[in-house]
């Protein structure tokens, strides 16, 4: 028997809803937030910080990661510099970590750096801890949430963790990220994957798509080798056509892998819940046809949109699903057309993950 989703009735805000929220909330003089969020280049990473400064400067502290790569751009390193000046004037009660996504032998070690990065936080005066999806990569915020939602679980059962992300498909579509040689599973999400128990298990892959990820797709599908590939597309979203865009754009990977009309997945562009549930209710799926020959498997593979990987995040979380991905080893945009489209388009997005809440809610 499959149970209810364990975060169907989540607690979720959009734009201005997550102000109203947030001025609500953190106004209570017993609140004492944490910000962990991401000091990158992105200008997307203060906005958050500056939001809750506005309410609760002085009772908030903040943990702020600075992912190093190799050789990173010139321009690249003294933006993630004046976002992080910026961010601990915001909040001066503030530390930086900075976080190696590669070892000196190119090895992917940012997922086991982030947790080693905040496992030593003091957490018993802490009421709400927020972390800023926004700058943050795959192989990063994965783990981390991971980490803090079975920190908090030992911790107390009033001790809230939400989600935020600052949203922007048009700033998401101007950077370009350049993927490693190869691809691999986030840390502590390797779930069933490779396991000798799974050996005959059927593979269900579920690729996010996003333009320009030609090679990293084919590096995750060589490394997945699936049975199946349910493709997952943004609609509706803020382009009408951009799903429409994406299949013409794949139009041979999407031949080669077997894929028709009936096997493609469409989610709200906007609404991290709707792939969770989605996702969930395809595994499901899956799971009761193939459970007398082998079982089956479900590999995710976020990418792009931050929005969208939040929901992909909460059903790895909640089913043990496989999340493959290739690390970025480094970025490139055109800064003079990112700045233009860096705020006016921005959509703020909370997920109350766990909490006071709901207490047996959930």
């Amino acid at each position: 028997m499959i149970n209810e989703p364990h975060w169907n009735r989540c607690i979720h805000h959009r734009g201005a809803e997550v102000i109203s929220f947030l001025s609500t909330l953190l106004s209570e003089p017993h609140r004492r937030p944490l910000l962990v969020g991401g000091a990158g280049f992105d200008p997307r990473s203060v906005t958050v910080c500056r939001m809750i400064s506005e309410i609760a400067r002085a009772r908030t502290t903040g943990v702020f990661i600075r992912e190093t790569r190799p050789n990173p751009a010139t321009e690249l390193l003294q933006r993630a510099e004046n976002n992080q000046q910026t961010m601990m004037a915001l909040l001066p009660d503030s530390v930086v970590r900075e976080i190696s996504i590669f070892a000196s032998d190119g090895a992917v070690v940012g997922g086991r750096e982030i947790v080693k990065a905040v496992e030593t936080l003091d957490l018993r005066s802490v009421t709400d801890i927020f972390v800023d999806v926004s700058a943050l990569s795959t192989g990063v915020v994965f783990p981390l949430v991971r980490f803090l939602l079975a920190r908090r679980r030992l911790l107390s059962a009033s001790l809230n963790l939400h989600l935020i992300v600052t949203n922007n498909t048009g700033m998401d579509e101007k950077i370009t990220a350049i993927g490693a040689d190869a691809a691999a599973t986030v840390h502590g999400f390797k779930g069933q994957l490779g396991l000798h128990s799974s050996l005959d298990a059927a593979k269900l892959w579920l690729p996010q798509l996003v333009g320009g990820q030609s090679g990293v797709l084919q590096k995750l599908y060589s490394f997945i080798n699936p049975d199946y590939v349910c493709p997952i597309l943004p609609f509706p979203a803020s382009a009408p056509r951009r799903a429409d865009k994406l299949v013409e754009h794949y139009a041979s990977e999407l031949e080669s892998w077997g894929v028709d009309a009936r096997d493609i997945l469409y989610a709200a562009e906007d609404d991290p819940l709707d792939l969770y549930r989605t996702v969930l209710r395809i595994h499901d799926a899956q799971t009761r046809v193939f459970q007398e020959v082998g079982g089956s498997v479900t590999v995710i593979s976020p990418l792009g949109s931050k929005m969208l990987a939040i929901g992909s995040l909460m059903a790895a979380i909640e089913r043990n699903f496989p999340v493959a991905y290739v690390e970025s080893i480094s970025y490139s945009t055109s800064f003079q057309t990112a700045d233009k489209s860096a705020h006016p388009d921005d959509e703020l997005v909370h997920v109350w993950l766990e909490g006071e809440a709901y207490k047996n809610a959930i």
